[in-house]
């Protein structure tokens, strides 16, 4: 498997620290509102990358991190006039129902910034001891960025021309304008805490996402990830201070998405076109939006559009009436093992998974693994269609084929809740509608199909008798 690695500006063959496991550690969200269209991408997209690891057969090791301690949070909470801890439980809550919906697993570790405070001021410690941090004279720990050859390695950018743009804000004593806070010294109001150093206060942004990563997975791990956005300074100031602190590589690879625009624009809140995955999830469903991440390369950028997620719906759509199609074959035959014809037919049909995993083995390539998804599917419409004797053995087979390729993408892989409570009264229904069509009457037919379409019920007649689908009102 190769993996495009954003520190090597090449697809770098992927190579783990320790054979059949991956250390992985992916930047979550600053719990302060609902996540935004724009997050979802990076959490769906190496929310997959652990799962097809998982398929190949590797023990994921998962790590994704929750900042509940930031001006954000804060800010929030001093507007509603409510604690810090309130907010953050909050939208962690909320982090979870999004989530969920969107087909994302729960890592395998979510730890919180407040959590791993005695991780943070041990790493911040290290950093003053080594020389590589200073205590300035407001109170603020500053990492003393020149104190690192390599700073910029990550993107790719010379000192020199980061300087250009580095300036020194207000209330800020640092001795470099390129030095970030790795502390920040506690202000009236705010949540702090005690120090080695004497300086009583709260975590910088980037400290907490070293501090976990190493307590969580060592000091060097294989998968960093993230967004475009994070490479600089986020990451860039992860590694400056992790391999300062701990003396060895912070992360093998490196891995970030594309942007995310909406209707060919930037998102911003200003223009109107900022979108939460709450709202979108209403309009289109949750597993509309998965998909749509999963249509394109994740290194490429992607445009949100009404038009695209209508596409996407439709896309998920051909793929469970596929499955739905299958299973209501599998009840209606018989035959426990396939005629040479099948036989021959399964073969064939296998090349798609193939297909499908040099697409993921690609540099996790999904708009061609899921290329070879539709064409698998194409080809077993295909062939129900022309037979109506398939037997019960090739239509299981083709189906458990199906449902192992979808499932690495975790698309059409839901099922109704529960059983309809008017379960009696849809196949009275049916029933009726079958007598009305024998007597010719086709117009009370019609009248009944109309009747269950309310219901929420979709009825095809079928060679094999009436297939029955539910779908969501």
């Amino acid at each position: 498997m190769k993996l495009y690695n954003t520190l090597t500006r090449q697809k770098d063959e992927f190579i783990p620290l320790v054979p059949g496991q991956v250390k992985m550690y992916s930047c979550g969200p600053t719990v302060y509102n609902y996540f935004h269209i724009g997050n979802a991408r990076p959490f769906i997209m190496f929310d997959l990358l652990r799962r097809y690891f998982e398929y190949r057969g590797y023990q994921v090791n998962f790590v994704q991190n929750f900042t509940d301690i930031d001006d954000k949070v804060i800010t929030k909470a001093n507007e509603e006039g409510v604690d810090f801890n309130t907010i953050a439980e909050r939208y962690i809550k909320e982090y979870y129902v999004d989530a969920e919906g969107l087909g994302i697993k729960r890592a395998t570790m979510h730890p919180r910034a407040t959590e791993t405070m005695d991780a943070i001021i041990d790493i911040v410690q290290r950093l003053l001891d080594k020389g590589h941090a200073y205590v300035a004279e407001n109170g603020d720990v500053y990492f003393r960025t020149k104190s690192f050859a390599e700073y910029g390695k990550l993107c790719h950018q010379p000192m020199e021309e980061l300087q250009a743009g580095a300036r020194i804000g207000v209330g800020e004593t640092k001795e470099d304008p390129m030095d970030f806070a790795v502390w920040k010294a506690a202000k009236p109001g705010e949540p702090a805490w005690d120090t080695p150093w004497g300086t009583k206060g709260r975590p910088g942004w980037h400290i907490e996402c070293s501090a976990m990563a190493c307590k969580y997975l060592g000091d060097t791990i294989d998968i960093h990830s993230g967004g475009l956005d994070l490479i600089f300074p986020h990451h860039e100031n992860e590694i400056a201070q992790s391999e300062c602190a701990n003396g060895c590589t912070f992360a093998n690879y490196w891995l970030h998405n594309g942007f995310l625009t909406i209707d060919n624009e930037k998102m911003s809140k200003s223009k109107g076109n900022f979108f939460m995955v709450r709202d979108a999830a209403k309009e289109f469903g949750y597993e509309t939006i998965r998909m749509f991440m999963l249509s394109a390369h994740y290194r490429s950028p992607l445009n949100y559009s009404v038009e695209s997620l209508e596409m996407n719906k439709a896309s998920l759509s051909r793929l469970y009436e596929c499955r739905n199609n299958m299973e209501f074959r599998i009840e209606k035959a018989a035959g426990d093992s396939m005629n040479a014809e099948e036989n021959v037919k399964l073969e064939s049909l296998m090349g798609y998974k193939q297909k499908f995993i040099d697409a993921m083995d690609d540099d996790m390539n999904t708009a061609d693994a899921l290329s070879a998804v539709f064409e698998l599917v194409r080809e077993i419409n295909g062939y129900m269609s022309a037979h109506d004797d398939v037997s019960k053995a090739f239509l299981t087979a083709a189906h458990g084929l199906f449902m192992e390729l979808t499932g690495v993408l975790n698309l059409a892989q839901k099922r109704d809740e529960a059983a309809d409570p008017d379960e009696d009264k849809i196949n009275e229904l049916v029933a009726q509608r079958t007598a009305a069509k024998k007597a010719k009457d086709f117009a009370e037919a019609d009248r009944i199909r109309d009747v269950l379409a309310e219901m929420g019920v979709i009825i095809k007649d079928t060679r094999q008798g009436v297939q029955i689908q539910r779908v969501k009102k």
